[in-house]
């Protein structure tokens, strides 16, 4: 018997099995930090919303891979593949299996109905929760339903016997659809999805080797990430993860965009341009954006000229000057957002009103006093003026080549006048002035600016970013400070966007050997630990979400670079 591969196999309890494209998952978690005993169809459409229970008629284990998820005992199996973005195919043999709705309790408002169609003979769930139908059809065997056209409280369930081989597909979809067609060959399918996620991954990790162990999961937890537009989300989105993290956050989507530059670079201008898209009329981002869901409540930094810079550098493909003069108006209608309001009369610097503007929710940093003018936030606007000032010589705008740069020498005299006390730098309230320092990694953020820092301030900086450095990367709170947490959240875990944007910081500035030993040690840490929205720094254990996508997007960027630079130059001849 030959086995063939179906990708990367991974923990259905860490990575949900899904499909490039789909709003679904199958997954045991089912809420925040909640898994269940079995496996759900979990949607993503209108929140997050397990829909379909699914039991198998026995004991077995249960193992994943891109193209193929399996229950497995002694006496038989069950296999799940998908068929396109809204579809499942299961089979099993010797073992039953038990599709029922999420929830027994239906209300004029909540829960899913169970019918028997007529006109096909499948079986419909209909579900308040994503506003969804699944449809079941049996392909072989003999299912058998209950709870049909049941109301209230009751079971609701599509049985396959295991006394006899069974094959079903499951889709999702909106009001109706054409019959499911029975001739699609379930080993095909496999087949398939196994090439495509194989052509996926020689594209986004072509470099990978024996050195790069987790290159192939990484891309599997992009891959699978991937949505079809739909609802507010127009265009493809990476979310930032398919279990409760399912949205794209108006930072995070800049890492994604990085990594998938070199391979996709449609998908990846994609990345760059979702949060825009609801750039309100002052010219903020939101703070996030879901299927059914925009907010406005938060910002989140401008990181976004930083990512624009390193974008070009990465794209396939150049940028068009259509492409260009649009993202310089939306760049700049960001910018001017901090410049005109959030920026105090008399001020040069901006301000967060809370740490969720800055994505580092609960930063030491913000003890005390919420609103206040940040390091990490004028060097990062900084970055982004720089970025405005080059897009404006290249469309040929020579009068806003002055103003992007006169703003930005009056940000920089400031950050390093008014915000670094010698040694490190502080935060001011932008309400009373008061300086005040932390112990929090986001006051070392200015390393970002790399080069254009004055030669003490970066070896301050790094000598700083040292007393955060643990065996498996950079702290956000030092380990013997009174205030770190293990799972602090922003309180003392490792965190990939700011382990990025450090080590470039750093290689910029000089310090190459630092930046090489912190690339080193967060890939080491993901190769042991996955892909987790964040980790213990002193165990380099996972935490929280364990399949997120801008963990993942970090891990390639860095192998990426880390293969670059190993790479022998070219010698003609």
């Amino acid at each position: 018997m030959t086995v063939v591969r179906t990708g990367p196999t991974f923990s259905i309890q860490e990575i949900p099995f899904s499909y490039h494209g789909s709003w679904f998952s199958i997954s045991p978690v089912v809420a925040a930090h909640t898994q269940a005993s079995e496996l759900h169809l979990v949607s993503h459409q209108t929140g997050m919303h397990p829909v379909l229970r699914l039991t198998p008629s026995a004991d077995t284990t249960v193992t994943a891979s891109a193209a193929l998820l399996t229950w497995r005992n002694r006496t038989g199996l069950i296999e799940v593949t998908y068929d396109g973005r809204d579809a499942v195919r299961l089979r099993g043999r010797g073992i039953g299996l038990r599709i029922a709705a999420a929830r027994d309790t239906l209300t004029p408002f909540s829960g899913t109905y169970l019918l028997h169609d007529p006109v096909d003979d499948s079986y419909v769930f209909t579900s308040y929760e994503t506003g969804r139908r699944y449809r079941v059809t049996s392909l072989r065997g003999d299912p058998r339903a209950v709870g049909v056209e049941a109301l209230g409280t009751a079971a609701r369930a599509v049985e396959l016997p295991a006394d006899q081989p069974w094959e079903v597909a499951v889709e999702e979809y909106e009001s109706a659809r054409r019959r499911y067609p029975g001739d699609r060959d379930f080993d095909q399918l496999v087949r398939s999805t196994t090439a495509e996620f194989a052509s996926f991954v020689d594209r986004v990790a072509p470099w990978r080797s024996s050195e790069t162990p987790a290159a192939e999961l990484a891309a599997y937890v992009l891959w699978s990430a991937t949505v079809a537009p739909g609802g507010f989300l127009a265009r493809p989105a990476v979310l930032m993860s398919k279990h409760w993290m399912n949205k794209v956050w108006s930072w995070d989507h800049c890492f994604n965009a990085l990594a998938l530059a070199e391979a996709d670079a449609e998908l990846a201008w994609h990345q760059v341009q979702l949060p825009f898209d609801h750039q309100d009329p002052t010219g903020a981002l939101p703070d996030s954006v879901a299927h059914s869901e925009v907010l406005h409540n938060y910002v989140k930094p401008p990181v976004h000229g930083w990512a624009l810079r390193q974008l070009r550098q990465r794209l396939s493909r150049p940028l068009s000057r259509d492409e260009l003069s649009d993202m310089y108006r939306r760049l700049a209608r960001w910018t001017t957002f901090w410049l005109d309001q959030r920026r105090v009369s008399g001020h040069h610097l901006p301000h967060y009103q809370h740490g969720n503007d800055s994505g580092w929710d609960n930063a030491t940093t913000f003890d005390g006093d919420r609103t206040v003018e940040t390091p990490d936030l004028a060097a990062l606007l900084l970055l982004q003026l720089r970025q405005l000032a080059d897009l404006a010589g290249e469309l040929g705008l020579p009068e806003e080549v002055g103003q992007w740069s006169r703003t930005a020498s009056q940000i920089r005299a400031e950050l390093l006048g008014a915000l670094w006390d010698g040694q490190r730098f502080v935060a001011r309230s932008a309400r009373t002035g008061r300086l005040r320092s932390s112990t929090s990694l986001l006051d070392l953020m200015p390393i970002v600016l790399g080069a254009d820092l004055p030669a003490d301030v970066s070896a301050g900086l790094a000598g700083g970013l040292k007393r955060h450095l643990t065996a498996h990367g950079l702290a956000t709170e030092p380990v013997d400070s009174p205030h770190y947490a293990a799972d602090g959240y922003w309180r003392g875990p490792i965190w990939a966007p700011a382990t990025v944007l450090i080590e470039d910081g750093l290689r910029r500035a000089g310090h190459i050997g630092f930046a090489d030993d912190i690339s080193q040690r967060f890939r080491a840490l993901c190769e042991k630990s996955g892909f987790a929205e964040n980790f213990d720094a002193e165990t380099g254990a996972g935490l929280r979400d364990r399949a997120y996508t801008w963990t993942a997007s970090s891990y390639l960027i860095l192998a990426a670079a880390h293969h670059r630079r190993r790479r022998p130059p070219h010698r003609p001849g």
